[in-house]
């Protein structure tokens, strides 16, 4: 602890050590009074006046240095103690320049270009006055329904570990004092992403081995990463709200894993404790929340009107608050406001070359992020000339459904829809003929029809279909994950006309997919991808670039297999081709995804060799080394995603049918055969057992290096 941080706190009231860990709405610099309109309660001259009186630590979702620099100035000059506040806001993926949704970008499985894609986003950010973002995400989501999952990193936990890391340092970079460093905030903590029926909010009811194994690790991984903050959820874990939840803000987040930065409830999430029937009313909801853990109250005010009373109580100890103001204001010194108060605030515009330069990231990322499904006869790459292309469905022409959710800031101006981008790739765009044929989610009068003639007359159909993304985000949970029937009834009027069909569907989660998007001759995952959609769809449609994403999520058969993910543990009667009668499935369909996690094709034919092992026996403290050959018998490069699984044959509890333990993208030449080598550890083998210890237990394994979740020969070993 600094000496300065010492002499401040000496100096200040009880009511401006509470007004450290007040966090409200910007109303100096507004930009969105529709994102939480109860924010927009109080106005300018208010939040100004809190300022002043010492009782605001952080203001949030505003932009601009303008304001920036006066509100700034009024908390320096005019309030008693001249503590600056921090400036915060949901900078999700992307600032100005918009980058794919986290989900979609995930899919690349390249924590690099997720690290890259973050740090230009913190340099945008911080150029507008923002020195912290509510970001990222990375809630593991196993139910498809659940409206957030876009903002998260998919259904595996290696997965979240990997992108959450590699976001939080990119955001925060080498330096958090430098002007282009932003803080980052993991959240949703935690297994906000288990809500029952996948419906936002919703209780979570998980056994303490799921919730230590699956969804605490990520968030380990970030504080690891040495993240600043963490938010807390607005689930209840098996009863108690996670906002006051102090075995996991208190016992695992600080006495575990020794995190040392601030916690943060989500937006007015202590208050809600009341409603979950946890806290008998305000005042005790801060009560139980504050004694919990929970530093910083988002927007409610609740802190600010409560805290002082129960302090002078006795109810809240002096040392609690004090713990939490000294968390704040060693913050603020960690990113040197202490110092320079005005630090990122006077920042030059991002200049043209960066904004360039951003740009060329925000195509690679999202042509990174696009998985192609199937492509039956190679009907993909299409031809830039002489190929008469009818390109349907409402996507084609939209430009208002490029961002996906969550993002506030975008400069739509500069955003590239698909007409753009593939008007601007072929070398005859008169040869392109768009046609709605329905909206987003109703029919259009002759749409269908219009639709029907143009796909007669081409050589090759685009079907541009999926979800609005506004079916996506905070409290868009949906019962069935399909297309809007509208879209569906275009789509199977579309296929009838029998031209080969290229779909792209454009999505927030895993779908089910159907009819003539399911049957279509080649089909891609497109996501919400960001600012240079169109150009990153055109580079892969046409072959510039050889698609190499592939699904975090698995995509159902149909909506009433939720929750579905790949590492699901088998049963007593699991359906296999021994079992003919009773077994694990439903009536109608099989128990298998209609497109696996780790499922996704290349513009080249791969072809992976046997699993080999180093050695048959992992000793204890020792390492193996797992490695395939694989070869690209295609006549292109290709990128090529490898993932390494493994299977517990026998445990004290029963383990996952395949769980991933490693991947890595690979580059290999037309022709090429490369060796592709992972090292297996003792500690990759562990598990949370019946009596809450983590280990590995002896026995024999199963060991896949794959293509995806269910492809592979397997090798076995033995774990001493």
């Amino acid at each position: 602890m600094s000496n300065r941080i010492d002499a401040l706190m000496a100096q200040m009231t009880l009511e401006e050590k509470v007004g450290q860990l007040n966090v409200t709405a910007d109303m100096v610099r507004p930009f969105a009074p529709d994102i939480n309109p109860v924010a927009n309660e109080q106005n300018a001259d208010q939040v100004l006046q809190l300022i002043r009186q010492g009782k605001v630590g952080s203001l949030f979702n505003g932009k601009g240095r303008e304001g920036a620099v006066e509100l700034q100035r009024v908390a320096v000059e005019e309030s008693r103690l001249g503590i600056p506040v921090i400036l915060a806001a949901d900078v999700i993926h992307g600032m100005s320049t918009v980058f794919p949704i986290p989900l979609g970008e995930t899919a690349s499985f390249e924590p690099d270009l997720a690290r890259r894609t973050a740090r230009a986003t913190a340099v945008e950010a911080t150029a507008a006055a923002i020195h912290w973002t509510y970001a990222p995400a990375i809630d593991v989501t196993r139910d498809q329904r659940w409206s957030r999952g876009a903002e998260g990193t998919g259904e595996d936990t290696l997965v979240a570990c990997r992108f959450g890391a590699a976001r939080v340092e990119g955001f925060q970079g080498d330096d958090l004092r430098a002007e282009e460093a932003m803080l980052a905030t993991a959240k949703h903590y935690v297994a906000y992403g288990a809500s029952l029926a996948g419906l936002d909010y919703n209780t979570v009811d998980i056994a303490p081995q799921t919730l230590r194994d699956v969804h605490l690790p990520p968030f380990q991984a970030a504080v690891d990463a040495g993240v600043a903050s963490v938010m807390s959820s607005f689930n209840d874990i098996n009863g108690v709200p996670a906002s006051a939840n102090k075995p996991l803000l208190v016992d695992v987040l600080r006495g575990e894993w020794r995190f040392n930065g601030i916690t943060i409830s989500d937006y007015t999430s202590e208050m809600e404790l009341v409603a979950h029937g946890y806290a008998e009313d305000m005042k005790d909801a801060v009560l139980k929340a504050f004694m919990a853990g929970l530093d910083l109250s988002l927007q409610s005010g609740l802190y600010l009107e409560h805290l002082p009373d129960l302090v002078r109580e006795g109810a809240v100890p002096m040392w609690r608050l004090d713990q939490a103001v000294r968390r704040m204001l060693e913050l603020k010194e960690r990113i040197g406001l202490l110092d320079d108060p005005y630090r990122s605030l006077r920042r030059p515009d991002i200049s043209a070359a960066q904004t360039a330069e951003h740009e060329a990231l925000a195509r690679e990322s999202a042509k990174r992020s696009i998985v192609l499904l199937k492509n039956e006869a190679d009907v993909l790459p299409l031809k830039k000339s002489g190929q008469r292309i009818a390109v349907i469905g409402p996507f084609g022409r939209d430009r208002d459904n490029i961002e996906g959710c969550w993002t506030l800031f975008g400069d739509a101006s500069r955003y590239v829809s698909l007409e753009d981008g593939l008007r601007a790739a072929v070398d005859a765009p008169d040869l392109l003929q768009f046609v709605d044929g329905c909206g987003l989610e109703d029919d259009i009068e002759g749409g269908i029809e219009a639709a029907v003639e143009a796909a007669s007359a081409a050589e090759v159909v685009i079907l541009a279909l999926g979800e609005p993304q506004r079916y996506s985000g905070e409290a868009q949970s949906r019962i069935e994950i399909t297309l809007p029937p509208a879209q569906q009834r275009l789509a199977d009027a579309v296929a009838a006309a029998g031209t080969p069909v290229v779909a792209l569907v454009r999505n927030g989660r895993a779908l089910a997919l159907h009819g003539g998007v399911r049957n279509a001759d080649a089909l891609l995952v497109t996501w919400f991808l960001g600012s240079q959609t169109g150009h990153a769809v055109a580079d892969v449609l046409f072959g510039d670039y050889s698609p190499s994403a592939r699904l975090p999520v698995s995509f159902p058969q149909e909506s009433g297999q939720q929750p579905y993910y790949y590492n699901r543990t088998r049963t007593g009667r699991p359906e296999l081709p021994d079992m003919k009668e009773f077994k694990a499935r439903w009536r109608e369909i099989t128990h298998e995804a209609l497109y696996p996690f780790g499922h996704g094709l290349t513009y080249g034919k791969v072809d992976y060799g046997v699993t080999e092992l180093s050695a048959p026996v992992l000793e204890r403290g020792g390492a193996i080394r797992v490695s395939a050959r694989i070869h690209n018998a295609g006549s292109r490069q290709i990128e090529e995603v490898v993932q390494l699984y493994i299977h517990d044959r026998v445990a004290s509890r029963v383990r996952p049918i395949r769980e991933l333990k490693g991947f890595d993208k690979i580059a290999i030449a037309a022709g090429e055969t490369v060796e592709v080598a992972f090292l297996l550890n003792e500690a990759m083998l562990e598990f949370t057992g019946v009596d809450g210890v983590r280990r590995a237990e002896p026995g024999t394994f199963d060991v896949w290096i794959a293509p995806s979740c269910t492809t592979g020969t397997a090798a076995q070993f033995v774990l001493a």
